[in-house]
């Protein structure tokens, strides 16, 4: 089977060089984990949500003093709703009624009787529960996905497969640790799509692969390296295609959504480059370094009748 096509820039070649700067990037998320941690939003830790609509346009400075009137100094509200006139507040504490009320309260006063709020209250308890749950939920998809590639295609893909996915959920939850953005749950809604993404680009690769493998005699790892190089670019076009249709949505939530949906968007962003990424240079050159391990099947010898 002639496989060939035209290879525009050799990513095998440079295998070791994107394995080091996947490494580097691996580390400084580590570190930033064990010493900034992640900055946790309501949906993670105790504390108070309020979505407040006061009926008429607002700045972020009314709004702020507004909760200062009632003592609250250490919050900074956003603004934001088709007509600017929606305020979110965000409490470390859990918010008595009373306390709901007296904020409620003021708005009220400031801007008339058409102001309605919403207020969501997580308590420690269901912020531990929601922390283990997303935990179990992102190994849970990373456990039955390489159970499902092994049974389509074989160990190595499998294993290489999961451990680029694994790879760019880290990203996303390192980029955030590091930056000191917020997570909750539409950032976990985030991480899971970015695996589903990223699993189908890398399934598209190793499709290839395999059939260019079934069909083509290989004597030495710089043939099966040549082989993979090509795949890659048979498919890459496909690939790209499919990142950049998504990733132009992801951008336009990000620049024209509210501000409760810009985290997610750009949670989705950033998985959606790292799939790519890492299907190109960590998956594909991941599984030729597992398969140039192999043993070579020694020869039987042949039966003789007497």
């Amino acid at each position: 089977m002639n496989f060939k096509t035209t290879v525009h820039f050799d990513f095998i070649k440079h295998r070791n060089k994107f394995f080091s700067f996947s490494i580097i990037l691996t580390v400084l998320g580590i570190v930033s984990l064990l010493v900034f941690n992640l900055n946790y939003g309501v949906d993670f830790k105790a504390g108070t949500n309020m979505d407040i609509s006061v009926g008429t346009k607002l700045t972020q400075a009314d709004a702020k003093a507004v909760l200062e009137s009632v003592g609250i100094t250490d919050v900074i509200p956003t603004v934001g709703g088709d007509k600017g006139d929606r305020v979110s507040a965000r409490f470390e504490d859990v918010l008595e009624q009373s306390k709901v009320k007296e904020i409620e309260g003021a708005f009220t006063a400031k801007f008339g009787e058409n102001v309605s709020s919403e207020v969501n209250i997580v308590s420690p308890d269901m912020a531990q529960e929601l922390g283990k749950k997303t935990i179990l939920a992102v190994l849970l998809a990373s456990v039955l996905i390489m159970l499902y590639v092994m049974i389509r295609f074989e160990w190595r893909f499998a294993l290489a497969a999961n451990i680029a996915i694994l790879y760019d959920a880290f990203v996303v939850v390192a980029l955030f640790s590091i930056f000191r953005l917020e997570v909750d749950l539409p950032f976990i809604a985030a991480i899971l799509t970015t695996i589903g993404y990223s699993i189908n680009d890398k399934i598209v690769i190793f499709d290839r692969v395999r059939e260019n493998l079934r069909f083509g005699k290989f004597k030495n790892n710089e043939q099966l390296a040549d082989m993979v190089n090509q795949s890659l670019w048979q498919t890459m076009a496909r690939n790209l295609y499919t990142v950049l249709a998504v990733l132009i949505i992801a951008v336009c939530l990000f620049i024209f959504g509210s501000e409760s949906i810009k985290l997610f968007a750009l949670a989705k962003m950033i998985g959606l480059v790292s799939g790519a990424y890492s299907s190109i240079c960590i998956a594909a050159p991941l599984w030729l370094v597992l398969k140039g391990k192999q043993k070579p099947k020694t020869a039987q010898p042949a039966k003789t009748t007497v």
